[in-house]
């Protein structure tokens, strides 16, 4: 088996304006350091448009004729302050979807042990009906519906340790006692959720970080309160929301980790999934803003992931 690995070039279009921290350069930072003789065993390949009827299983058709209506022809259209469309984001929305969704097609069937998605817009912040930091549709909710319909995953976990808590994914996952979102983030920090009594029907877990933590703290946060209860829970499937904003490069908070600690969480994950799941990992990308910082992060990511896969 091998690591599946899912992008398009549609994602390369969506761009959010000159300045913006969520660009287009993301994904060839990460495309440059995959190139590398490393990576060769990884199974590419190019993601296919996901359909409205997979949207739909998270957001109401409302919103979703909404957001298909909000695209501009020229310039951008302004969802909220911070998240916007231009022409070509409307296909890499539905290209990001069809990679989530396709990726848990490949893990569930057994045709790949585990699957790494690197598209865009992100989508850990994209509540049920609104849109809101950078991101519109939520990926990995979507893609834990679809383990969850088409494959008939009865418990899914989702493990986010993107520095910003993914406040779509909790309130999308709050009230299910099947579905588990375990989160690591700044705190006090944009969105402004993620408190530890947050804990929707006892299936939401929050390890928030105080602003200058490194490695010790993420780890033990992680130890403490993640880790065992993702092992408690049991999922089918896990799935990954791996933002790489935590780096202590990245320009948009102030948690001091580096490629060691995304390293040791990714091997920890791993290691549950197999021993858990029978190694079904999906990882999505979310944040990581620093383009260096990213590119090295998901490196070290993905060997794990290919690691796991042999």
């Amino acid at each position: 088996m091998s690591t599946l690995y899912l992008t398009h070039p549609s994602c390369l279009k969506h761009e959010n304006g000159l300045g913006h921290p969520e660009r287009p350069d993301r994904l060839r930072a990460i495309e440059k350091l995959l190139s590398h003789e490393l990576f060769n065993d990884l199974t590419r390949e190019q993601a296919e448009s996901g359909s409205i009827e997979q949207i739909a299983r998270v957001h109401p058709q409302n919103y979703i004729d909404l957001i298909e209506n909000s695209r501009p022809t020229e310039g951008h259209a302004y969802i909220d302050p911070d998240t916007s469309m231009n022409k070509y984001t409307w296909d890499a929305l539905l290209n990001s979807i069809g990679a989530a969704t396709y990726a848990v097609d490949q893990v569930m069937t057994g045709k790949h042990k585990n699957a790494f998605v690197a598209t865009r817009p992100p989508g850990h912040h994209a509540e049920t009906t609104r849109a809101c930091g950078f991101c519109i549709f939520n990926n990995i909710a979507i893609a834990a519906e679809q383990a969850r319909k088409v494959h008939g995953a009865e418990r899914v976990a989702a493990i986010d340790f993107d520095v910003h808590h993914g406040n779509g994914t909790q309130d999308i996952f709050w009230s299910d006692k099947d579905l588990f979102y375990g989160s690591t983030h700044e705190m006090p920090l944009f969105p402004g959720t993620g408190a530890k009594n947050e804990t929707g029907v006892g299936n939401i877990f929050n390890a928030p970080l105080s602003s200058g933590d490194g490695g010790e703290k993420f780890a033990e946060a992680m130890k403490e309160r993640i880790l065992p209860s993702i092992k408690n829970f049991s999922p089918d499937i896990l799935l990954i929301s791996a933002g790489f904003d935590a780096h202590t490069s990245d320009p948009l908070a102030n948690i001091h980790l580096n490629e060691k600690d995304f390293s040791w969480i990714s091997a920890e994950l791993m290691d549950i999934a197999d021993k858990q799941c029978e190694g079904r990992v999906v990882s999505i990308l979310e944040g990581g803003y620093h383009l260096e910082g990213l590119a090295k992060s998901v490196g070290v990511h993905m060997q794990h992931l290919m690691n796991a896969a042999k």
